[in-house]
This record gives structure tokens, C-alpha cells and sequence, in this order.
């Protein structure tokens, strides 16, 4: 590593990259986590529950990628436009909710296309919305788990859209037996996007309305005497992901943690698409194997496992619609596609010591004869990792399904990329990669 990050400053960093999975503009988990920060402070918190207040909020969307394409299936084109609109709604209200299924359903599209897509959804708007709910909390509590946080986190993002009358979603948790830190995440999330999307007089007026029903009063209360806190609101409009680490989570982050976070993020990124299950992990495997086989010492090799894992993060800012299209790409969709190498440098290279890893992950789209993307790059700017990740990304992308076509079988994989080495692919690495495919067992 180029540098000591801490745990809470690495996830905060990444958490801009689920952000992009909502289609919220960027920065919203940040500003989400110092709005519970401040109501944290009002209400009384100790240091250690301030402590779950902040990995709650960063971590609130971890499940987000898993409902991508249920939500696509549901409403159709775009689902960044949905995911968005639907956090501006009351969609507990029947009324509410089928309002938002005429206008989002089918956007753009005539009477007929809406009504066939919402004939095929099961049940009520507010019924489906349930669903895709309870799949996107489950998802986000098994993430922070896996990252090693305590029940109380896991619980509060599990319990993210509970409100305060029992009227929330999943499960319907009502008044004191929901978790006191999920519903104060509640509170933040929801004022976080009326303040920046209309304004912070219609985020009060929310609250107000909402107390009671969706809040805790006394959280209502604790948010209202922040009105004419012309500090705070300032400070909200500039929050910044390393600004709002608490003093105590600030010690630099362990390896076994930082892998950790590779990990998890692996999994948010490959459950945005039903393509691309284990994706990740597996380019990470075929990159480790090829550096094996290359003689790479444990420092590199540790670079081209997190790389592998995280190469692909900027996917989360591709649309499902375009990333499920059985078709051809039309040539904005496959702009849109092109762009994920960059938005993965954006996202990465943000993180204090991953600057190594930035430049591998993006690089996995680019070719030896510089015809590749994202920025075109020849021989002469393509370190050794970064040739290792693009032989492993297309081995993974040829030998696994695809949208548009069956996986194809390892005798054809080898064909298709022995044709393009020296002008694709390093002739080194492609050939390390068959040594290494031959020296375990191939998958039926």
C-alpha cells in the first residue's frame, strides 16, 4: 500500500460509489452520516454509539446493488431515475405509491407499454416496493457483517426504511422496538434528500409532517432546533468523506480489513447485474494465479487481488437496463458501458494509498495496441499488473454467461485470446494464465 488509510476513511471513500447505485448525487451517504452525527450529539449518544451512527450511515446502502434489477424488471427503463424519485415519496401512502408507479413505470412510454409492465408486477405498488425492500436490507445487514461490525449496525441497516408507526418496510417494526440507530439513520437519509433536492425549508416541513409517523418525535424534535444552525447547514453543504471520520476511527486500517472491504465491495458490485455473479472474485483468483505463475512477490500480489476485486466498482454508475440488454449496445449505451473503467479510477483513486490499485483496476479495458478505453493507453503505459488484470477480466467475461450469449468453453476462450496476444494482451500473461488454469481443475 502507497499509504495508511483508516477502516471508517476507506468505506466513506466507497461509499460515493453507492451513491451512484441510488442515483443520488454524489456525496449523499456522507452527508446522510453528518446529519446522524449531529442528531447523534443532540440526543445524547456516547462516543461508542456515535461510533455505530457513522458505519450505519456510510454503510445504509450496501445492499442497493441486490434490488438493481428487480427495480429495473418492476418499472423498466433507467432505474437510477426510480431508485431516486421513490426516496421523494411517501410511497406508505396507497395513494402515493400508485402515483409513483404511473409516472415511473414504463417512463417516457405510452398507456399501452405502462400498463402491461405494471400487470405483470404481483401485487400493490406499496406490496412490490415491500420486496425489493426486504432484498436490498437483508443484503446491506449481510454486508456489514461481513465487514465485522456488531448487530447493532447490521440491525440499523437492515431497519433503514422502519418508520416510528410500524408502517415501514420490511417487517413493519413499530415505536421502541425498532433500532434506535436505524431510525435515526432514517431521519438523516430522508431530510438529506429534500435538503439538497428542494431545499432545507422543505426538509423541515417533511420532518415536521412525518414526525410520528415515520420518526421518532423526539428524533423530529432533535432535527427541527437544527433549523437556523446556519453552521451546520454550511458545513452539511461542504461535508466531506475524510472531514467526518470521529476522532476514535481514525487509526490506520488493518490488511485483514482493508481485504475485507475488497471483499464486500466485490459482492455490491457484482449483484448489480445477474450476469455477473462472483465476477469479481473470480478475476481477482485468475489475476492471482497469473502472477503465481509470473513469480509476482506478496506486495504485488496483494495489489492484483484487491485491483481484481474492485475493478469493475464503476459498473455501479452503468444502468441495469444497459448492463441485462440482450442486444446490441446501441452508441450511447455503449459509451455508458465504456465510462466504468474511468468512474472506477474516480472512485478508487479518492482513497489515501490506493493510487497503485486505481491504476490496475482501470486499466482492465485497455490493450497493448492502444485501442482499448478507457484512456487509450499502448505497451509503453501498461505496468505488469495492469496486463495481468486485462487477460484475466476477458478470460472471466468469454468463459461465463453473458446477456447475449452462453459461456464459451475453455478451448475457445484460448482461441479467441491466443489470436489477439501481442496486440490485446501481453503474450507473457496469457500464457501464465493457461499454465495456471492447467495446473487445477477446469469447471464443467
Amino acid at each position: 500500500m502507497d499509504g495508511h488509510p483508516s477502516k471508517a476513511e476507506i468505506l466513506a471513500a466507497l461509499s460515493l460509489a453507492l451513491d451512484l447505485v441510488e442515483g443520488q448525487p454524489e456525496g449523499h451517504a456522507v452527508r446522510t452520516c453528518a446529519i446522524a452525527l449531529k442528531l447523534a450529539d443532540l440526543i445524547g449518544f456516547n462516543e461508542f454509539e456515535r461510533q455505530d451512527v457513522y458505519y450505519a450511515a456510510i454503510l445504509k446502502d450496501s445492499g442497493c446493488s441486490n434490488n438493481s434489477v428487480r427495480i429495473q424488471k418492476i418499472f423498466g427503463g433507467d432505474e437510477f431515475i426510480s431508485k431516486r424519485a421513490v426516496k421523494t415519496v411517501d410511497w406508505t401512502s396507497p395513494l402515493a405509491s400508485i402515483r409513483f408507479a404511473f409516472e415511473y413505470t414504463e417512463r417516457g412510454n405510452g398507456w399501452g407499454a405502462k400498463l402491461r409492465r405494471m400487470a405483470a408486477n404481483i401485487g400493490p405498488p406499496n406490496a412490490v416496493m415491500n420486496q425489493v425492500t426486504l432484498a436490498r436490507c437483508t443484503r446491506g445487514a449481510m454486508i456489514a457483517r461481513k465487514l465485522g461490525f456488531g448487530e447493532t449496525v447490521a440491525e440499523a441497516v437492515h431497519q433503514l426504511d422502519e418508520h416510528w408507526d410500524g408502517k415501514g418496510s420490511p417487517h413493519g417494526i413499530k415505536g421502541r422496538d425498532l433500532n434506535p440507530v436505524g431510525q435515526l439513520i432514517c431521519l438523516a437519509q430522508t431530510a438529506e434528500v429534500f435538503a439538497v433536492t428542494y431545499g432545507i425549508p422543505a426538509a423541515m416541513e417533511m420532518v415536521r409532517e412525518r414526525s410520528g409517523r415515520w420518526f421518532d418525535p423526539e428524533l423530529a424534535r432533535a432535527f427541527l432546533s437544527l433549523e437556523e444552525d446556519t453552521a451546520f447547514w454550511n458545513a452539511f453543504g461542504a461535508a466531506h468523506y475524510r472531514g467526518i471520520v470521529p476522532p476514535g476511527l481514525r487509526d490506520a486500517a488493518a490488511e485483514a480489513d482493508i481485504d475485507a472491504i475488497c471483499e464486500a465491495f466485490a459482492m455490491i458490485v457484482d449483484a448489480k447485474s445477474s450476469f455477473t455473479a462472483e465476477h469479481s472474485a473470480r478475476v481477482a483468483g485468475y489475476a492471482a494465479g497469473i502472477g503465481s505463475q509470473m513469480g509476482l512477490g506478496n506486495d504485488r500480489m496483494s495489489l492484483l487481488t484487491r485491483a481484481g476485486l474492485l475493478h469493475d466498482i464503476g459498473k455501479l454508475a452503468v444502468s441495469t437496463a444497459i448492463l441485462e440488454k440482450p442486444g446490441k449496445l446501441d452508441e450511447a449505451e455503449f459509451a455508458a458501458v465504456q465510462s466504468h473503467p474511468m468512474h472506477s479510477f474516480v472512485i478508487l483513486q479518492r482513497i489515501a494509498g490506493f493510487d497503485s490499485i486505481a491504476e490496475i483496476a482501470s486499466g482492465h479495458h485497455e490493450r497493448l495496441d492502444g485501442k482499448g478505453y478507457w484512456q487509450g493507453l499502448g505497451a509503453d503505459h501498461l505496468p505488469l499488473e495492469t496486463r495481468i488484470m486485462t487477460v484475466a477480466d476477458v478470460y472471466d467475461a468469454l468463459s461465463a454467461k453473458r446477456p447475449y450469449r452462453e459461456a464459451l468453453p475453455y478451448e475457445k476462450c484460448r482461441a479467441i485470446m491466443d489470436a489477439d496476444a501481442g496486440t490485446a494482451f501481453d503474450p507473457e500473461c496469457l500464457e501464465a494464465l493457461w499454465q495456471s488454469l492447467e495446473s487445477v481443475p477446469l469447471a464443467a
